[in-house]
C-alpha cells in the first residue's frame, strides 16, 4: 500500500528517509539477520522474544527487544514497509525525537496490553504493535491524505482505513480468528497511541498552519 502526499506543510523541510526510520529499518533488518543464523538466533530468540510474564524466560527488557525480532520475509517486509511508508509522514511531522519517544512507548504499551488480556503461553516478536501505533498516528495527522489500497486497487482517506484496521483487529481479538496473531498487541499500539496524541495535544495537518 502507499499513500497520495498531495497536502504536506511546505514549512517542513521532508526527507525520505528520516534517521528515526532510517536507523530502525536497518537494526531490524540486521536483527532478523541474526536470528536466521545458528545459535546465535536462538539466543536472541531466547532472550529477546517476549515471553508471557509468568515464564520463567521473562525478563523486562524484552518489553523492547521483541520489537526488533520478525519470524519470517513476510511479517519483516509488511511490518518495515509499513514503517517507512507511515513513518516517515510522522517523524518528518513531529521531528525525531518525539518520533522516537513515540514508537517507543506504543510498541512497550502493545507488549504490556498483549501481556495483560491475550498473552497466552507463546512468546511474541515484531514490530507490529508500535507500527500500528504509526498507523493510528497517520490517520489523526494526515485524516484526509489518500491510502492507496492494492486488494482491490483503490484510495481510501486514512481515516477511514485507519477505522476498519482497527475494528478489524478488535473483531479477530474477541473471535479469536487467525491465531498465531497478536491481535491485542496491535489495539494496544492504537490505543496508547491515541492516549499520547491527546495528552501532547497534536494537531492534525489542517490545523499546521
Amino acid at each position: 500500500m502507499g499513500y497520495i502526499d498531495d497536502n504536506y506543510s511546505p514549512n517542513t523541510q521532508f526527507s525520505v528517509f528520516p534517521p528515526a526510520v532510517k536507523h530502525l529499518l536497518i537494526i531490524n533488518v540486521l536483527c532478523f539477520l541474526a536470528l536466521t543464523t545458528p545459535n546465535i538466533g536462538d539466543f536472541l530468540f531466547r532472550f529477546g522474544a517476549l515471553w508471557p510474564i509468568q515464564s520463567q524466560y521473562f525478563e523486562v527488557w524484552q518489553l523492547v527487544s521483541y520489537m526488533f525480532l520478525h519470524g519470517g520475509l513476510g511479517h519483516i517486509f509488511f511490518n518495515l514497509f509499513a514503517l517507512w511508508i507511515f513513518g516517515q509522514a510522522i517523524e518528518n511531522y513531529w521531528g525525531t525525537k518525539r518520533f522516537v519517544t513515540y514508537y517507543f512507548l506504543t510498541g512497550i504499551g502493545a507488549a504490556i496490553i498483549h501481556m495483560w488480556i491475550g498473552g497466552g503461553g507463546a512468546p511474541t516478536i515484531g514490530a507490529s504493535g508500535a507500527v500500528y501505533g504509526i498507523l493510528l498516528a497517520f490517520g489523526m495527522m494526515f485524516p484526509d491524505r489518500y491510502i492507496m489500497l492494492l486488494i482491490p486497487p483503490i484510495p481510501i482517506k486514512a481515516k477511514y482505513f485507519v477505522a476498519i484496521f482497527g475494528a478489524l483487529e478488535l473483531m479477530n481479538g474477541v473471535v479469536g480468528t487467525q491465531t498465531g496473531i497478536a491481535h491485542f498487541a496491535h489495539l494496544g499500539g492504537m490505543i496508547v497511541g491515541f492516549i499520547l496524541i491527546k495528552s501532547w495535544g497534536m494537531k492534525k495537518e489542517n490545523n499546521y498552519y
